[in-house]
């Protein structure tokens, strides 16, 4: 971590006041670098107490993300345990894709406060106003077949659904396959992609993008029916660094469940779509079906005129009519 990190993570840890003499110290490092630390954090809004003959007081914290604090709420010792923090990025997603091609481990987490050509599926454009949301990438190596990546994504919507509401007062919902909602409105979106072996037919490695709409935020007029936040929601702050934290513990903690599935059975449960009437939308043609089901591989069961089928790839849209 860097010198302001070092200076942040110490402060967090104090319950009274650390004098800039044991902070340089205790960081090896001059009381001049402790100082331009502090100044460095209160101008990124840190509310800092300098207190005659004590020292240093962490008072108050702005609502940005900083590894100090993803820390102190990280209990996975793998999956988010290396990040790097970006101001902004053009997409996360492209990094991540970057470093992973050349070897970034297994759980490395790229994070951004903004992104400049943020997206979603079917290359649409994903809004990421910074210091608003969070923007994040996992680089993942599971050992599994290339036409099994769905299962990601449905294992990561059960785990970031889980973190949500473990930090706000929500019911999170998915709309399959990657998207969360909470009062029908959607307030993340997921994007797996991943690189194939083409001799064996297994994944190189896969990156996990999530982004969720988290403070207070007014959105454009052709999203503004459509999507909303988890603070527009509940009505009180959330730390978004906490957020990623528990994203990265709920993650670790599914991991395991790739291979049995066990969290499809959560992913069914918290379906937005089953007994419900839905236009499909898959290659060039579009139809209406009534969905019956998910079944064990992450597809949806649906009903049509011609019977039932399954669907592995696409998107549907919720009808508004009555279920």
């Amino acid at each position: 971590m860097s010198t302001k990190n070092d200076v942040l993570q110490t402060l967090m840890q104090q319950e009274v006041a650390i004098s800039g003499e044991r902070l340089a110290r205790r960081l090896g490092i001059s009381r001049n670098s402790v100082w331009k630390a502090i100044e460095q954090l209160r101008q990124e809004g840190y509310v800092i107490e300098a207190v005659t003959n004590r020292g240093y007081r962490l008072v108050s914290a702005p609502n940005r993300i900083s590894q100090p604090e993803i820390e102190r709420w990280l209990k996975a010792e793998t999956i988010g345990a290396r990040m790097e923090i970006h101001e902004t990025l053009d997409s996360t997603n492209t990094r991540a894709k970057a470093i992973a091609a050349t070897g970034a481990p297994h759980g490395y987490l790229v994070i951004a406060e903004s992104q400049a050509s943020g997206r979603g599926r079917f290359g649409r454009p994903f809004f990421s106003p910074e210091h608003s949301g969070v923007y994040m990438t996992y680089v993942l190596r599971p050992k599994m077949l290339a036409e099994q990546a769905v299962m990601i994504t449905s294992m990561a919507a059960v785990a970031v659904a889980r973190a949500i509401e473990t930090v706000a007062d929500v019911d999170v919902k998915i709309k399959w396959v990657n998207d969360l909602y909470v009062n029908d409105r959607k307030v993340c979106g997921i994007l797996c992609e991943a690189s194939m072996d083409f001799e064996t037919g297994q994944l190189e490695y896969a990156v996990l993008g999530i982004g969720i709409n988290v403070t207070a935020m007014k959105f454009p007029a052709e999203l503004a029916d459509i999507a909303t936040s988890i603070e527009n929601e509940c009505g009180k702050s959330v730390s978004r660094s906490r957020l990623i934290a528990e994203i990265s513990n709920q993650l670790e903690a599914l991991y395991g469940q790739l291979e049995t599935r066990e969290f499809m059975k959560e992913s069914r449960e918290r379906s937005n779509v089953i007994g419900r009437e839905v236009e499909v939308s898959r290659g060039g043609e579009r139809f209406p079906a009534r969905v019956l089901d998910i079944d064990e591989s992450g597809r949806l069961v649906i009903q049509t005129a011609d019977g039932v089928s399954r669907v592995g790839s696409g998107e549907i849209s919720l009808k508004l009519i009555p279920d």
